[in-house]
């Protein structure tokens, strides 16, 4: 396993580079962006068939800079210096645990000072390239494309906040331990409280822009299976945790093709530091886990972005406004509740059953796609008749 992407440069190419990039974080920002640039296609693409329109905004131009935005540039710029600095000064501390580095209070008040000064002047600077003798009221066009960079920010913080949250509902003990720990750590998420909080949030930004939901929710279905499938490629690389459940069994004869670690993987060197002590290892993750199991992030990368490709392929042959993103429901929730089946979770007890989170979400997931492709069909109807 690679927890960092400078363990994957090492064995790659046998040089070592400290980098503070862990894996996961890198295919998650890889996950946000390719998302970004198929939702931003998608958008365009129903603009140009006039589903969708361009918004006319008001803006004051010529003006100088404002307390309010001096401010805000100058307390950006604070934080950022705040930390930057003694990140370069410790760099070799900075790059053995950033999340640690990141989230402490630790910083330094004159790169603080530094940064909020200069980012402050530059805001001032920005403001009298652009001054006018007198200020005046500007209309100016956003096209819907042009919002993808507020949701995708928008939906990279919600869904932080969910992924977390719904990770600690689902592991109330390892929260009650360490409630500050488990809050304010990068590691534990849930992808489906990342939707689910990053895609509300997205649905609330695009109502107060006035653009047509159905179509919005559409364009970007294509676009959450693709960021599932990127992202959950580096719950494996990292191994994050999110494997499956010990698999003793041979190999099949069908996948005998394939490698051996595609049916039943050890994970060594994993991020968690999960398992037994690898002997003669010295570093930060050196433990492997004592049985194989089943390397479900791997099989779930692989469907989810075969999934993309569906869809992908099917967009423009659907005409019903919702029925793209009710049939991603229904896809996301029937993959993610069949892995549930050979995936290590914390299980509830309802009634005698006893599912996972997930579990229960995806047969929600499913359920409110099929919904959605009833809904959807006579609303649409509605409107032609």
């Amino acid at each position: 396993m690679y927890p960092t992407i400078s363990d994957l440069i090492h064995d790659l190419f046998g040089i070592y580079i400290p980098l503070p990039i862990q894996s996961f974080g890198f295919f998650v920002a890889i996950s946000f962006l390719l998302a970004a640039y198929f939702f931003a296609k998608e958008l365009a693409r129903k603009e140009a068939e006039g589903k969708l329109f361009p918004t006319i905004k008001r803006v004051k131009v010529g003006h100088k800079a404002t307390p309010y935005e001096l401010a805000t540039s100058g307390t950006t710029g604070f934080i950022i210096g705040y930390k930057v600095l003694p990140a370069i000064l410790d760099y070799s501390g900075f790059v053995a645990n950033p999340q640690e580095f990141i989230l402490s209070l630790n910083g330094s008040i004159v790169g603080g000072l530094i940064g909020g000064g200069i980012s402050a002047y530059l805001k001032y600077r920005e403001r009298e390239k652009e001054r006018l003798d007198k200020p005046t009221i500007k209309e100016i066009q956003i096209r819907p494309a042009d919002h993808v960079g507020n949701m995708t920010i928008i939906a990279a913080i919600a869904g932080l906040l969910g992924a977390k949250i719904f990770h600690n509902l689902e592991n109330p003990a390892e929260f009650m331990a360490d409630p500050i720990g488990a809050l304010l750590s990068f590691s534990g998420l849930t992808m489906y409280g990342g939707l689910i909080c990053g895609g509300g949030a997205v649905i609330y930004y695009a109502r107060k822009n006035n653009m047509k939901i159905e179509h919005v929710i559409d364009a970007c279905a294509p676009a959450l299976m693709l960021a599932y499938g990127v992202g959950r490629m580096g719950c494996h690389i990292s191994g994050d945790g999110d494997w499956g459940i010990v698999n003793t069994m041979a190999q099949p004869s069908w996948l005998s093709f394939l490698p051996e670690w595609f049916w039943a993987y050890d994970y060594p060197h994993n991020v968690i530091n999960e398992g037994v002590p690898i002997p003669g290892c010295v570093g930060n993750h050196c433990n492997v886990l004592p049985d194989k199991v089943f390397p479900t992030p791997l099989y779930e990368s692989i469907v989810c972005i075969a999934l993309f490709g569906v869809l992908w392929a099917i967009r423009q042959k659907i005409s019903v406004p919702g029925y793209m993103f009710s049939i991603y429901l229904i896809l996301n929730g029937t993959e993610r509740f069949f892995i549930e089946k050979i995936r290590v979770n914390e299980k509830y007890n309802i009634f005698g059953f006893h599912p996972t989170q997930a579990e229960i979400i995806a047969v929600v997931l499913i359920l409110l796609g099929l919904s959605g492709l009833i809904y959807f069909k006579k609303k649409s109807e509605k409107k032609i008749s």
